[in-house]
């Protein structure tokens, strides 16, 4: 049995929002998928908590349709799928008014087994929900909280609510999910810079001339409307998942994986950001909104069609040039950029390293590019090494760029976990690496806070671009200003 199928002990898993979306879509196809894959011990439960006046049979119907429309057809075992749904059973609780936890209490009746509360609400209820299960005695040792994003819109509410669930909580339980770093790409990005003798000591500004970072989106509002437009690009992704990814590009070997080890490496970098005041906004940030266009599905509406209001001044996109100011990456830009409804669907770190510093072929040879490692993180995972090559044949001596590629797909036989197959099973082993720690979200809201800010100072604008291209002309201004351009990736 490999490391990834050993079994863990017996838990509960209750999720809070049990008949929401992340449930249906992401949560209960996850756990189905580790009991087919052999991590469930017995009497492993999982519990659906929401108002929703829902009796045992009606939520496993629930669950039963959810397998059937996210898991493909194919890996749907109809044994696996009876036992899955016997395991479920389902609560109705109110989170404001503290209906129904005490029937919660006496259900979970082992003060030794492992809980997991796993907050699939909207952030406003993180408070109550903890509140109430502290009040009910049912915090104990061994129980686990997962709250998902965003952990407040600002630096003052993030204290707020990281008070309040710390109240309720202690930090080591405490586990702030973003999935992109369950990804097992950005799992293979550490395996890359710190399991090879080849990446690191070329790591710094003295070999890479640059580092892009995008993720990239086709679909627009979809059913997230009300949430968006009070959050916009970056709060929704920036603030999160684009600086996660940057941290791990950026930050300097820990000294184990521990989780603290690792965390308080990627702090480092999140407070050595250079802050981008009112006056750096306009250069170094591009706020973009879709208009009408067109995606693969065909032709589609602009933001505020889709939003049904006359005007808004939320952006579906963000483009950022940011530095980071310590010895390793003094001079060497990070270009980030995220949006809705862009030309294709994809999440991607560009490594851009600097041009040799001599070309010994002469003209004849053709253009010499610079050496990149491209890692795609979605839709293939894969890790692609672009070098330059001779071309065959006689003629003398003509380079051309190629690429030694590692598709995930083709290297690694069976399926590739879901990211929240990987961070769900974490929670239940109490290992934290792959989860943000309070001051690392604080941190991140302190460099996202001055750009908000600036933003509002300067009424800076929100541009258009064309839905299905890939943003505002600015975005690409941002970063050809530098004599760099975008990575489009092939």
């Amino acid at each position: 049995m490999t490391s990834h199928t050993i079994p863990v002990e017996p838990f509960d898993f209750i999720v809070f929002g049990g008949t929401g979306d992340l449930s249906e879509r992401k949560l209960l196809p996850s756990l189905y998928h580790r009991q087919v894959a052999g991590q469930f011990s017995e009497p492993t439960r999982i519990i659906g908590a929401s108002r929703s006046k829902l009796t045992d049979a009606q939520f496993r119907d629930f669950a039963s349709k959810a397998l059937t429309d996210h898991v493909p057809a194919a890996e749907l075992d109809a044994t696996q799928v009876g036992t899955f749904l016997q395991r479920l059973s389902y609560i109705p609780v109110d989170a404001r008014s503290g209906d129904g936890f005490a029937k919660l209490k006496k259900t979970l009746n082992d003060p030794d087994r492992i809980r997991v509360f796993y907050m699939a609400v909207a952030p406003e209820l993180f408070g109550d929900i903890s509140q109430h299960l502290r009040e009910n005695e049912l915090v104990t040792a061994n129980s686990r909280i997962v709250v998902e994003k965003p952990i407040g819109r600002d630096l003052a509410s993030a204290r707020e609510l990281n008070d309040v669930i710390g109240h309720n909580f202690r930090e080591q339980q405490i586990f702030r999910i973003d999935h992109y770093l369950g990804k097992e790409t950005v799992q293979n990005l550490m395996a890359l810079r710190f399991g090879n003798a080849l990446y690191e000591p070329l790591w710094n500004s003295a070999h890479i001339d640059h580092v892009q970072i995008t993720v990239a989106e086709t679909v627009g509002l979809e059913d997230r409307v009300t949430y968006y437009d009070k959050a916009g690009a970056l709060r929704d992704m920036m603030q999160n998942h684009m600086l996660q990814l940057l941290c791990l590009v950026a930050m300097e070997p820990p000294s184990s994986m521990d989780a603290d080890a690792v965390r308080d490496e990627k702090l480092k970098v999140l407070r050595s950001l250079r802050r981008i005041n009112g006056q750096e906004a306009p250069r170094h940030t591009v706020r973009g909104q879709y208009r009408a266009g067109a995606s693969a599905t065909g032709a589609v509406k602009g933001y505020v069609e889709e939003l049904g209001k006359p005007e808004s001044r939320t952006e579906t996109f963000v483009a950022i040039k940011a530095e980071i100011e310590n010895w390793r990456w003094a001079g060497v830009p990070f270009y980030l950029r995220t949006g809705k409804r862009l030309a294709s669907r994809l999440s991607e770190i560009a490594i851009e390293f600097k041009q040799i510093p001599h070309n010994i072929f002469g003209t004849g040879a053709g253009n010499i590019m610079a050496n990149q490692l491209v890692i795609r993180l979605q839709p293939d995972e894969g890790i692609r090494q672009f070098i330059m090559i001779k071309d065959p044949g006689p003629g003398g001596m003509r380079l051309r760029a190629t690429s030694l590629d590692v598709s995930f797909a083709n290297t690694f036989e069976g399926r590739n976990p879901d990211a929240y197959e990987r961070l769900i099973m974490d929670v239940v082993r109490g290992n934290q690496t792959l989860f943000m720690r309070r001051d690392e979200v604080e941190a991140a809201w302190t460099w996202i806070d001055p750009i908000l800010n600036a933003w509002e100072e300067n009424r800076q604008e929100v541009q258009g671009y064309t839905a299905g291209t890939w943003g505002p002309s600015a975005a690409i201004a941002l970063i050809e200003r530098d004599g760099r351009t975008w990575h489009e990736s092939t």
